[in-house]
């Protein structure tokens, strides 16, 4: 398994990193949050944005909703050695409000270099901002015209973003199991089974 995260520092050398740079949310935070997981993995699941405890670890979700990630994985037999886990923003938001579209746009080009070098067969957006994100093809200012995560969960979709087609399942936000455990634990169970579906179909055809 490869982690990779990191913090606010000088290693990040690239022209999409310095466009992160630039921001307001990169002078507030502790860390840039890149990722973690296994960065040749099939699978690549997507948030919107770190939060507060991502912001001071330098990892995604290592908070409450980590660990309703973490337990969910294991359920149906996969752990970070099978995926990759990033955020569209690699800046905390100030006390975890929306990201803001013009903080999408400029963090965008390093979701997509990400994907570009991992070339995922299967992506799971994970929640409205992330679904609503793969569903407009990365702009920004199509999203408000996407359905909700509560219409597409599960479904699985054809998509092409930055000249890579994949397969998109939608997922709930592990965050939202927190306010709504009885009924959404078994709906995501069911989606990652799709997913878990989905990935073994991949290995087979190799």
């Amino acid at each position: 398994m490869e982690v990779e995260s990191n913090k606010k520092s000088s290693e990040f050398n690239f022209l999409e990193a310095a466009m992160v740079k630039r921001t307001d949310l990169f002078k507030d935070c502790t860390n840039i949050v890149v990722g973690k997981g296994n960065c040749v993995a099939d699978i690549l699941f997507v948030g919107e944005a770190p939060g507060r405890n991502e912001d001071l670890q330098g990892l995604p979700f290592v908070g409450a909703a980590g660990k309703n990630l973490d337990a969910l994985l294991e359920k149906v037999g996969l752990s970070l050695d099978d995926i990759y886990v990033a955020n569209i923003l690699k800046c905390r938001p100030p006390e975890n409000r929306d990201p803001l579209p013009g903080e999408i746009k400029a963090h965008t080009p390093w979701l997509l270099k990400q994907i570009r070098e991992m070339k995922p067969r299967v992506v799971c957006s994970l929640g409205n901002y992330a679904t609503k994100f793969f569903l407009s093809l990365g702009n920004v200012d199509l999203m408000k015209k996407q359905p909700g995560i509560t219409q597409v969960h599960g479904k699985i979709q054809e998509i092409e973003i930055d000249g890579l087609k994949i397969k998109l399942i939608p997922l709930f936000h592990p965050a939202a199991i927190i306010y709504n455990r009885n009924k959404l634990t078994p709906l995501w169970e069911a989606d990652l089974e799709i997913v878990k579906a989905e990935i073994s179909g991949v290995e087979n055809s190799l």
